[in-house]
């Protein structure tokens, strides 16, 4: 089977990952298959237009080249506004969708009639996240990074150091979920020297974490009197928590917003899925804050891009497998696979994902009924 894949270059503003390294060229083209390139695609993160071609790339100049060429595309972002009119029913989409956060988005993938499939809701053999969780592991890690800087009087902030000094306590940070983005989150803040608390609602979660950290680290149940006592004197709060596919929860109101510390800092990591705090909207790496309620909040919805070099190598390590199963099988590698099926938002007009379909009240199909099993 020769698939024709095709890899855009990122439009999203402030997007500088790739979804497709030259390493990963090389694979595919030795597997047969036939991959397109658009001119640029990996300039920001260090790879040029003659190293795709070196690796056995065809280059083309926009991206309705790619569109038009290709079947397969491989993304790294949604399709944004120009690219809705150029997905076409044979198209199989794979990229990240975050269809939850949008229902434009989602309408206009269900018009297009592309089958599409979404990094983060895809499942590996034991029920984990493998495609979201190197950029939830970099999303941590430069949560607490910006947290620390916007906590600077100059960026806002109430002037608090995070590690403090000797005689003088350390910032108070609180991380809502111990996910995969808390406990990195967790990670960079205690080598900060903060104090660090961490609220989730798996107790096999936090039992994991607490003997990681043994005390350095307090972890509690999550409930929201919990959640609402800890907000008021902390000095940073990552939102981190996921629900995979479906809209974040709202953990904290306009209302406790409010009455937190001016000055404070909220970083919501969940922005993609449409925010876990009442007063969050998405914001960009060029204009990365705003102040509500006095609060600084930081709500980047392409936190890796930050760091693109590293968030494109580790992301490519973790998708290319899937990639070259798509190519080598189509869509009836998902039909064999339940980890990959789960990551079927939309087949052919039809929404396969029970999570945003909850969202915008829609009907939703079993996608196991609609693919094709060889």
């Amino acid at each position: 089977m020769n698939m024709r894949i095709g890899i855009p270059k990122e439009i999203k503003a402030g997007e500088n990952r790739v979804a497709m390294t030259p390493a990963g060229v090389v694979e595919l083209h030795q597997r047969g298959h036939t991959i397109y390139v658009m001119r640029g695609a990996g300039h920001a993160v260090g790879f040029s237009d003659e190293r795709y071609q070196q690796a056995g790339a065809l280059l083309v100049d926009s991206l309705a080249d790619v569109y038009s060429q290709a079947d397969l595309i491989v993304k790294v972002k949604e399709p944004q506004i120009e690219e809705f009119s150029l997905l076409a029913e044979r198209h199989t989409l794979f990229t990240y969708l975050h269809l939850a956060a949008s229902r434009p988005l989602t309408d206009a993938l269900l018009a297009s009639g592309a089958s599409c499939i979404a990094y983060e809701t895809l499942l590996d053999s034991q029920g984990r996240l493998p495609l979201l969780a190197p950029m939830s592991e970099i999303a941590g890690r430069m949560a607490v990074q910006a947290g620390a800087h916007h906590l600077e009087m100059a960026q806002g902030g109430k002037g608090v150091l995070l590690g403090g000094i000797p005689g003088v306590a350390p910032a108070e940070v609180l991380i809502l979920g111990g996910g995969v983005v808390g406990a990195n989150a967790a990670a960079m803040a205690v080598g900060l020297g903060a104090q660090v608390r961490i609220l989730d609602k798996s107790i096999a979660r936090l039992r994991h974490l607490d003997e990681q950290w043994r005390g350095r680290v307090v972890c509690e149940y999550a409930t929201q009197e919990r959640i609402d006592t800890l907000a008021l004197r902390a000095d940073l709060i990552i939102g981190s928590v996921l629900n995979a596919g479906a809209s974040a929860p709202r953990l904290l109101s306009r209302e406790l917003i409010g009455q937190m510390e001016k000055g404070s800092v909220l970083v919501d990591v969940a922005i993609d899925q449409g925010g876990c705090f009442a007063t969050s909207q998405p914001t960009s790496h060029q204009q990365p804050t705003y102040i509500e309620e006095g609060v600084v909040h930081y709500c980047v919805a392409n936190i890796p891009s930050a760091v693109a070099r590293t968030a494109t190598l580790g992301l490519t390590n973790a998708t290319l497998v899937y990639v070259i199963r798509l190519a080598d099988e189509g869509l009836s590698a998902l039909h064999k696979d339940a980890g990959f099926r789960a990551g079927l938002n939309i087949y052919r007009g039809q929404l396969t994902q029970s999570g945003v379909a909850d969202s915008f009240s829609m009907g939703c199909r079993d996608a196991k009924l609609l693919l094709p099993d060889h």
